[in-house]
């Protein structure tokens, strides 16, 4: 055997060895890819995180939310403070300012796309559309960790350095 060719199966070797490493290697570090997440969940908790660390409701005692996710992706999630007063009037055009303020600042609701940046442990949110009108178009990252049937993620910090955590439970 001439040296071109023994080099030339030691090359594949090595790169064969390399392909089997990165593929288990990546398998280990995240093998859950967006299917991972289909299902429906309900919210557990929707807190806060301050930065002298501790933590707090960020939609009221007892939060209402839902996240639906199907197999390619597509998602609609939405969080409900618990407490927020109903309009006086019964009529959502007639809505005094403060309940107009209450009844945006006690939802967040948007609708998309996710994706696993794989081995970075984020979830990327393509919003198409929010109750946010800022954030569509936008991708969001967040670091997740899913463990059994709890999903839970940090949003990135707001401009006061209080960072929102969302947790849900599957319940299908």
């Amino acid at each position: 055997m001439n040296v071109c060719t023994k080099n030339a199966r030691r090359l594949m070797a090595l790169l064969l060895s390399a392909c089997a490493f990165w593929a288990a290697a990546a398998g280990a570090d995240s093998a859950q890819d967006i299917s991972s997440l289909a299902g429906s969940w309900t919210l557990v908790a929707a807190d806060v995180q301050h930065p002298d660390g501790s933590r707090a409701p960020d939609f009221g005692a007892q939060p209402k939310g839902l996240l639906l996710v199907d197999r390619q992706g597509h998602y609609s999630l939405q969080i409900y403070k618990s407490e927020r007063p109903a309009f006086h009037s019964g009529d959502k055009a007639k809505g005094t300012p403060e309940e107009y303020e209450a009844a945006v600042m006690g939802s967040s609701t948007h609708f998309g796309t996710l994706s696993i940046e794989q081995g970075h442990g984020v979830l990327v949110f393509h919003i198409q559309g929010a109750s946010f009108p800022n954030w569509e178009g936008q991708d969001q990252r967040r670091q997740y960790q899913l463990n059994d049937n709890t999903l839970s993620y940090r949003v990135a910090p707001r401009p006061n350095g209080d960072v929102p955590i969302s947790v849900w439970k599957r319940i299908d």
